[in-house]
Parts: C-alpha cells; sequence; structure tokens
C-alpha cells in the first residue's frame, strides 16, 4: 500500500468503531450517527461512551462531523488507516475471476482491444472509472535521429527506434538553427549512440553536456541538449492509456456536482495528469492506494485511485487501475485491481 498506517493509532474499542463507520458510510453516504453505531457496532457501550470515542477519533484526525448533521464521516486519515490495517479484503468470486480471464484471452492476440477490455471490466466490476496503460515495450533502441529546421524557431526531431518505428517531436526553441547545424549534431548522435538503448543515450547524454560544456561548440551543445529532451517519452511513444465508465462517477453524490464533474472531466481529457499519476505506480511492488491529497493533484481530493503495475517476464511494461470516490468498497475494489493485472501478466507472457 502507498503509506504507512496512522500514529496515533486508537484502542481496539476505537479501531472496532473507526471500522464500523467506515463500513456504514461507504454503504450509505450518510454521516454516521452515534446510536446507529451502537446499533451496528455489536458493543454494549451506551450512545454517551460512542460520542466519547468519536470524539478521540475526531481528535486524531481520523473523523469529522459536518456541519449539516450530527453524525460523523471518515477523513482521508481515517479511510489510510483503514486500508492499512482494519479492512478485510474479499477476494472476487471464481466466477468473476473466470469472467475476467475469459476476456483477456479472448482479447490477447489484439494489444489495443485487450486494454479496452481490460479497463471496461475493471469499471463494469466496480461501478467507477478503470483506467489502463498501453504496454510498452520493455526496451527501446534509439537507430538514428534526424533533426528538420521549422519556421518560428521549431525543429521537427524524427525518431526511429527499434526496427523501424518512427516517433515525431515538434520543439520550440530560443534561437533558429541552421540546416547544416542540425545535420552536424544529428551525425554526432548517430555515430556515438546509434543502436543504444534509450534510457542509457538520454543518461550518457545529460553526462556528455555536463563533461564537455567547455570544449564542445555552443551551437552543438545547445541541439545536443534539445535532442536529449526530445527523447523524453519516446520510450512509450503515444503516452496511450485507455479509461471506461467516467461517466460511472456522476452516481455518487459526493462527485456529482457541476463543477467537480467538470474538473474531472478535464482531467480524463488531459493525458498528462492521469499518466503521472500511473507512472508513479509503475515501479511499486504490488497494488498503490491513493487517497484524496496523496494522489497529489487538487482534482482528486475527493477521489481515490487504486492501481497495480503488470509485468512480462521480469519487464513492468504497464499500470491498472480504478478512480472513484473515497467512499469506494476498499474490501472489493483493492483484490479485484490486483487480480486482474496478474491475470493480464499471465495472458500476455503466455502471449509472448
Amino acid at each position: 500500500m502507498s503509506a504507512e498506517a496512522t500514529n496515533p493509532v486508537p484502542n481496539d474499542r476505537g479501531q472496532h468503531l473507526l471500522r464500523v463507520l467506515i463500513q456504514r458510510y461507504i454503504r450509505d453516504g450518510q454521516p454516521v450517527g452515534s446510536r446507529t453505531l451502537s446499533k451496528d457496532a455489536g458493543l454494549d457501550l451506551s450512545p454517551a461512551t460512542i460520542r466519547n470515542v468519536m470524539s478521540d477519533l475526531e481528535e486524531m484526525g481520523l473523523v469529522s462531523a459536518p456541519h449539516t448533521s450530527a453524525g460523523r464521516i471518515p477523513t482521508p486519515k481515517g479511510y489510510r488507516l483503514f486500508v492499512d490495517t482494519l479492512v478485510r479484503y474479499r477476494q472476487p468470486g471464481d466466477g468473476d475471476i473466470q469472467k475476467i480471464r475469459a476476456q483477456i484471452r479472448y482479447e490477447s492476440d489484439n494489444p489495443d482491444g485487450l486494454v479496452g477490455a481490460v479497463s471496461s471490466m475493471l469499471s463494469e466490476f466496480t461501478s467507477m472509472a478503470g483506467v489502463v496503460t498501453v504496454p510498452r515495450a520493455p526496451q527501446i533502441t534509439l537507430r538514428q535521429i534526424e533533426f528538420l529546421p521549422l519556421s518560428e524557431n521549431r525543429i521537427l526531431v524524427i525518431l526511429v527506434v527499434n526496427d523501424r518505428e518512427v516517433q515525431n517531436r515538434i520543439l520550440h526553441t530560443d534561437r533558429e538553427y541552421t540546416a547544416s547545424e542540425l545535420q552536424q549534431a544529428q551525425n554526432f548522435i548517430n555515430e556515438h549512440y546509434g543502436g543504444s538503448d534509450l534510457e542509457q543515450v538520454r543518461a550518457r547524454l545529460l553526462e556528455e553536456l555536463d563533461s564537455t560544456r567547455d570544449s564542445m561548440n555552443q551551437t552543438m551543445h545547445e541541439i545536443i541538449s534539445v535532442a536529449q529532451s526530445a527523447m523524453v517519452g519516446a520510450d512509450d511513444p503515444d503516452n496511450k492509456y485507455v479509461v471506461a465508465g467516467e461517466t460511472n462517477l456522476m452516481d455518487f453524490a459526493e462527485l456529482s456536482d457541476v463543477d467537480t464533474l467538470r474538473r474531472l472531466f478535464d482531467a480524463f481529457s488531459r493525458k498528462r495528469v492521469i499518466l503521472d499519476l500511473l507512472d508513479r505506480s509503475i515501479n511499486a511492488n504490488g497494488v498503490q492506494i491513493f487517497i484524496g491529497e496523496e494522489s497529489g493533484y487538487r482534482i482528486f481530493d475527493g477521489c481515490s485511485v487504486i492501481t497495480a503495475p503488470y509485468h512480462v517476464d521480469d519487464d513492468t511494461i504497464g499500470v491498472l487501475g480504478v478512480i472513484g470516490p473515497t467512499r469506494m468498497a476498499y474490501d472489493r475494489v483493492v483484490p479485484i485491481v490486483d487480480v486482474t493485472a496478474r491475470l493480464l501478466e499471465s495472458a500476455l507472457s503466455q502471449n509472448g
């Protein structure tokens, strides 16, 4: 998981009541009062005693009291303690697992169709938004780079990677460069770096730019610096992901006002926001849970994002996940994300 349990931690009674409160709130979406907790908790406690425990939990920042109600609701801090130590995760049933496996196998020969099917299944099984990045090649080899001058201080950078894949970038520069200057820089890169792993090329270019700053021609130095920036993202050529079920978020009252929905759908349409969030899970060990502000993006403060990387052999080639309100059924959603990632790995390994 993506964070450690909250400190200070309530005593056993406080943890039990917090678990019951969160489970009730996830189910009903309404602030939970002391009388309701007294009935649900299965403990021989008076409402007054429960109110005292709730006050302690509120002081710890685990619950809060909305102005419109005497009941309490969980805070992101409370959810964090819940998912790290209190929740009892429920594995999907055999029927659900078989359904996911069958759909993945059906699309296993079609990478784009497979990603779409997995995102749709995640959305279907969780009633939230499912998102999956397109599998990327484990290693990208730079074959050739070419620069073409354009108008208005722009350069067209043509990258040939792997066997014959061509990627284009248009970069804005501080000044114009002549065709001969660009030719000289591309010849230098192709001669010294052609056939090398792209990540290694980027790292070596940065090192050599520092070490040759005084001896290298200033123009050459500038162009190679531009070339290094052009290679960023080339190992994920289209920065592609597939999202399904965004409209499901309209069914949750806490996300359903017009302004919130507009900002959420804007975030879905801006690739960089979602990809940055998913990229933070690319090297994770298993499922990651981002609750509210833990995502680092204010637009997702009312959301939780559950992600898991998927691998082929020892290479992480993508991330899948679910985006929904903080009031989600973590006990179901987290195992579904985990199982789906494992089944996708299995299908891709067999297909490879």
